[in-house]
């Protein structure tokens, strides 16, 4: 009986409780196998492999610079609906990142193509044409985009849940 504890902490006692199924929990099933509860700690991330990980978050950054210059060009072209055409896609696009691969970067990666996007189409060209107008639909977008780039990846993800049986 060493190393066992009971469950208030004492010595040379097991911390086994009736699970309701017959068996007390912390013994092994009649069959072999682990309870299911106890499979897979939460949350995972998605997908677990490091190379499939990288290569959904370079899926991610294709998608957010595919989104600001659409964005761009939608925003001031519908202006108002444009505009908040514009900065849903962009918020979904990001949040939806965070929740695909339940990561922070997720939600990062999207926002980084998104922000060097759309400053890197502020910019004029040679001709003197560029794809912003100077008003306030173009800032609000920019600024806009922005911001809710950063809150969607920097909003912290939920807690993991606690199990009904460990405090029982």
């Amino acid at each position: 009986m060493s190393g066992e504890r009971g469950p208030w902490g004492e010595p040379g006692k097991q911390n086994k409780r009736d699970d309701g199924g017959g068996r007390a929990q912390g013994s092994p099933r009649a069959d072999g196998a682990e309870s299911a509860r106890e499979e897979a700690p939460w949350p995972t991330k998605v997908p677990a492999s490091r190379a499939a990980r990288l290569l959904v978050y370079l899926v991610l950054v294709l998608l957010g610079v595919l989104t600001s210059a659409a964005g761009a060009l939608v925003q001031s072209g519908w202006f108002p609906g444009g505009l908040l055409l514009a900065l849903a896609g962009a918020v979904g696009l990001f949040w939806g990142g965070g929740k695909l691969c339940r990561t922070r970067v997720g939600a990062a990666a999207p926002g980084i193509g998104w922000i060097v996007t759309a400053f890197l189409l502020t910019a004029p060209r040679p001709e003197g044409d560029f794809v912003f107008g100077a008003g306030i639909g173009s800032y609000v977008f920019l600024l806009g985009g922005v911001l809710a780039a950063v809150m969607c990846a920097t909003i912290a993800l939920p807690a993991p849940p606690v199990p009904g049986h460990k405090y029982r």
